[in-house]
């Protein structure tokens, strides 16, 4: 069905087949990946006597393989069959999981954790332009809102899982064995999927950089640098930081419930708004939230602060990213629709990456206070930023 039909929306199906398949695939992704990512600096710490830094270190190369390997996935998506592109990263990402099994050593754990970024960053890449292939055009923003919600339950499950697997084993490898099983019927659930043919892009020229990225969308991608990268010093750190200096040996399954429940509760009312076409309202609205919860975390050092930003900074966030991802699609013509996705993440990643790794010298060297602070001032640069630059130029640069 094309963009111009005048059915009525309430007669489009939101929930199709092909998007509850994807829906769910993307679920097992974030599920596998979020199951091992807040206890990995535990686990390097335990079995690999690693400090603070060079946990950082490692585990900065899986976002740092993700965000090489963005910019050719959104290229690949436009370019070739999505669902050949789709079930290759997918396998890849999956049998990855097998390296953490037979690492021996801290130093091919960090070889097969940073391999493993590549095909995760271009799994969710091909997966979520999918999905939005698959959405009715009238249902199309409100579907991306809804879309994320699978990252938000997994995020919300994963964690809590995890810590009490491992609170009753005491074993990482059943661990790496559960997110290997979760992320191969992910794939075998992306095989099943049925895709209409659509068009490839062929005649652009061989150098140009928005086959890579979309080009105007730089200022959306700055500021989602900065506010990756706070996320990207909390999440990482949150888990040894309570443990450490809080007492909080399990809060952290609590903290990751409590962060996505706000992610949850703020894409189910913000995906009414963004179906009225209130973008910059979201994002504004997110921003805003996300910026005081990130002050809450560093300003106060107990159970109230800890657990209480983690609320406050998935209200915002669920506001904040779906009105992003909806900003750089808008912004791109439909042959680049992968390329804008891959844009929107590749901007994740940066801010992810930069946060994983001088978050954890900042730790390293001056304590996870000042890390805290320094993940609430980079957020509040890129707040400025949008409120300064970014709301207007997409109004007025915006194709849809």
């Amino acid at each position: 069905m094309n963009s111009n039909t005048t059915e009525p929306e309430r007669l489009v199906p939101l929930w199709n087949s092909n998007y509850v398949k994807v829906w769910v695939a993307n679920f097992m992704i974030f599920f596998s990946f979020m199951l091992l990512t807040p206890l990995l600096p535990l686990y390097l710490k335990d079995t690999f006597a690693a400090d603070k830094q060079m946990i950082g270190i490692v585990l900065s190369g899986y976002t740092l393989f993700a965000l090489l390997i963005r910019p050719f996935s959104g290229f690949f998506v436009d370019s070739f069959p999505r669902k050949m592109v789709l079930l290759v990263c997918y396998g890849l990402f999956s049998i990855l999981f097998g390296g953490y099994l037979v690492a021996g050593t801290l130093v091919w754990f960090a070889v097969f954790r940073t391999l493993h970024g590549a095909p995760f960053g271009a799994a969710t890449v091909a997966n979520s332009t999918v999905a939005i292939d698959v959405l009715h055009p009238s249902r199309r923003a409100e579907g991306i809102g809804y879309y994320g919600l699978s990252n938000n339950i997994a995020s919300a499950i994963a964690p809590a899982l995890a810590i009490y697997i491992l609170h009753i084993t005491d074993s990482y490898p059943l661990l790496f064995w559960i997110a290997f099983v979760t992320s191969a019927i992910g794939f075998c659930i992306n095989a099943t999927l049925k895709l209409s043919t659509r068009e490839l892009v062929k005649d652009k020229p061989k150098l140009s950089l928005d086959r890579f990225f979309l080009t105007k969308g730089w200022s959306e991608a700055l500021t989602m640098c900065c506010f990756a990268f706070s996320y990207g010093v909390l999440a990482t750190y949150v888990a040894i930081y309570g443990k450490e200096e809080l007492g909080i040996n399990g809060g952290s399954a609590l903290f990751f419930m409590l962060l996505s429940a706000g992610l949850i509760l703020s894409r189910l009312v913000g995906s009414r708004t963004l179906r009225q076409g209130k973008i910059t309202r979201n994002a504004a609205v997110g921003v805003s939230i996300s910026v005081f919860g990130y002050l809450l975390f560093a300003w106060l050092h107990n159970p109230i602060g800890y657990y209480g930003a983690a609320l406050i900074i998935g209200l915002g966030n669920g506001h904040m990213w779906p009105a992003y991802q909806n900003m750089f699609i808008d912004l791109a013509p439909h042959t680049q629709r992968g390329t804008a996705n891959s844009s929107v993440l590749i901007s994740w990643d940066v801010g992810m990456g930069l946060g994983i790794l001088v978050g954890g010298i900042i730790a390293e060297h001056f304590g996870y206070h000042w890390a805290f602070w320094a993940a609430w001032i980079v957020n509040v640069m890129g707040v400025a930023g949008f409120f300064g630059y970014v709301r207007n130029s997409f109004e007025n640069n915006k194709l849809r």
